[in-house]
Parts: C-alpha cells; sequence; structure tokens
C-alpha cells in the first residue's frame, strides 16, 4: 500500500492561491448574472476557485482565508456590477468598497506568522 506524502506549499505560495481563488470567485459569481460567461467557464472558475483555497488553508488561517477569499469576490463583482450596469456609484458605497479592501489587506497583514 502506497503512502502519499504531501509537501507542504510555502506561506507565499499560500497568498498566491488565495489571490487567484478570489479572482475566480468574480468570475463564476458574475457568471451566476451575466449570459456573456460560459456556463463551462462558470464551473472550471468554481472548482478551481475552491481547490486553491482549500490548498491555502492547509498553510493559514482558515477564517482568514475564506474572509480575505469572500472579501475579494464581494469587491471585485460590487465592480463588475458597477461596470456591467454603467450605473454610477455614490460616495457612500465607495466608502465602504474601501473600508472592505482596507480590512482585507488587515486581515493578510495580521496573519504573518500566525498558526492555524
Amino acid at each position: 500500500m502506497a503512502v502519499k506524502i504531501e509537501k507542504q506549499i510555502s506561506e507565499s505560495r499560500a497568498w498566491t492561491y488565495v489571490f487567484i481563488g478570489g479572482l475566480l470567485e468574480i468570475v463564476w459569481a458574475s457568471g451566476f448574472k451575466y449570459e456573456q460567461i460560459n456556463g463551462i467557464v462558470v464551473l472550471i472558475a468554481l472548482f478551481v476557485s475552491f481547490d486553491l483555497i482549500i490548498k491555502a488553508t492547509k498553510v493559514l488561517p482558515v477564517g482568514t482565508v475564506y474572509a480575505v477569499f469572500a472579501g475579494m469576490g464581494t469587491l471585485g463583482t460590487t465592480i463588475v456590477e458597477i461596470v456591467m450596469s454603467g450605473g454610477s456609484i455614490s460616495m457612500l458605497r465607495i466608502a465602504f468598497i474601501l473600508l472592505l479592501l482596507a480590512c482585507i489587506v488587515g486581515l493578510k497583514l495580521s496573519s504573518k506568522g500566525s498558526e492555524a
């Protein structure tokens, strides 16, 4: 019986996985609304994004990874919605988007060297 030994990834590579997973989340979440995004692309983006997030949580704290992943998706889909609808954006909405972005950066910076 063969035992599979899984090599642990570095923290910086794990954050790269979170970042790419967050970008792919924007693709699949936007694909639910916009027909311009092919259904196969949505499914592939969905599966790959979660695979990357699962790999990242082996190194980084789960709560931080999920918060950054979900925050990136929220920011990205909000921006896609604004661009695709061609609508205006209020100063209050901009302020909340910037606050969310600051929280995502803060989570990433505060997790440096923490153990999960």
